[in-house]
C-alpha cells in the first residue's frame, strides 16, 4: 500500500439535522479529492482511492456516508440533497480549498447536489456513473427488484470476475450488504431519481465531467450524455470495458479521466 490509512469522526452540524457523525478515511498528501461511494458501500472505492493516492499528488478523503456499514444515520438526514450539505459541511470544518469531488453511482448524484449548492471549496467535480436524474426513455434500473446476480450482469463489463454472490459470503458480510442496501433505499428512494435535478443543474457554474462505463445497464450511456448536456460546459467522458463502476474494472483509465480533466479545470 503507498500510505498510510487514518480515519476519523468528524461531528458536524447540518442545518435543519443538527449534528451529524460521519467517518472519514484519508490517504495520501497533496491536491485534495473528496471521493464519495456509492450503493455498494465504501469498499467499492477504497482500493481505487489507494491507487489515486500512490499514483497522483493527491489526498483522497473517502467519508461513510451515515447508515453504511453500521453507522449511526440521524433519522432526519434522509436524502441526497442532505448528504451534499454534509459534505459541504465538512470541507468548511476541515478547512479545504481546490477541491476536486468525484462521485460513483449515488455518491455522484451527492457531487451533483454538491454542484448545485456551489461550495467555493470546491474545484471541479466527476460524476462516475450517476444516478439521480430523469431522462425520458432512459431509465434507471429497478435495482430494487433485481436479484444480486441481475445487478452484477446490469453492473459490469465483465460480471463473471468482478460479480459477489452473496450467498457465498459469510453471515456478517452479507448482514453489512443488507443494511447497505436498505440505507441506500432511505438516500435515493425506490427509483434512485429526482425529477427536479435536472432543471437545477442549469444553475451550476463549477467544471463538471460525467464518466461513464460503456457496458453500465443501471443507467446507459446515453443516460450519462443528458447528464453531461444537462450541466452548462458539461463534459462526457466514455470509458471503454467497464460498467457502472469503472473504479473497479478501468481503475487507471478512471485516474487518468479524474487528473487529466483536474488539470484542464486548473488552467
Amino acid at each position: 500500500m503507498p500510505t498510510d490509512i487514518t480515519t476519523a469522526t468528524h461531528k458536524l452540524t447540518v442545518g435543519n439535522i443538527g449534528t451529524v457523525e460521519v467517518a472519514v478515511s484519508e490517504r495520501g498528501e497533496g491536491h485534495p479529492v473528496l471521493l464519495l461511494h456509492g450503493g455498494g458501500g465504501p469498499l467499492t472505492v477504497a482500493a481505487w482511492a489507494d491507487r489515486l493516492a500512490e499514483a497522483r499528488h493527491a489526498r483522497v478523503l473517502t467519508p461513510v456516508h451515515p447508515g453504511f456499514n453500521g453507522t449511526p444515520r440521524p433519522g432526519d438526514l434522509d436524502s441526497v440533497a442532505a448528504l451534499a450539505r454534509l459534505y459541504v459541511a465538512l470541507l468548511d470544518e476541515l478547512a479545504l480549498r481546490d477541491v476536486t469531488v468525484v462521485g460513483n453511482s449515488i455518491g455522484g448524484w451527492i457531487a451533483a447536489e454538491m454542484a448545485v449548492l456551489g461550495s467555493d471549496r470546491v474545484s471541479d467535480y466527476v460524476l462516475v456513473d450517476a444516478v439521480g436524474i430523469e431522462v425520458p426513455g432512459h431509465p434507471v434500473a429497478d435495482f430494487f427488484s433485481l436479484t444480486p446476480a441481475q445487478v452484477a450482469q446490469r453492473s459490469y463489463y465483465d460480471p463473471a470476475t468482478f460479480g459477489v454472490d452473496p450467498a457465498k459470503l459469510p453471515p456478517e458480510a452479507q448482514a453489512a450488504m443488507a443494511g447497505n442496501r436498505a440505507t441506500l433505499a432511505i438516500y435515493g428512494g425506490a427509483g434512485m431519481t429526482d425529477p427536479t435535478l435536472a432543471g437545477r443543474l442549469a444553475g451550476v457554474r463549477a467544471p463538471v465531467l460525467v464518466v461513464w462505463g460503456e457496458a453500465d445497464r443501471i443507467g446507459d450511456p446515453d443516460f450519462g450524455r443528458a447528464y453531461a448536456a444537462a450541466i452548462p460546459g458539461g463534459q462526457f467522458q466514455l470509458l471503454a470495458r467497464a460498467g457502472h463502476m469503472p473504479q473497479l474494472e478501468t481503475p487507471d483509465a478512471l485516474i487518468d479521466a479524474v487528473w487529466s480533466f483536474r488539470q484542464q479545470s486548473a488552467r
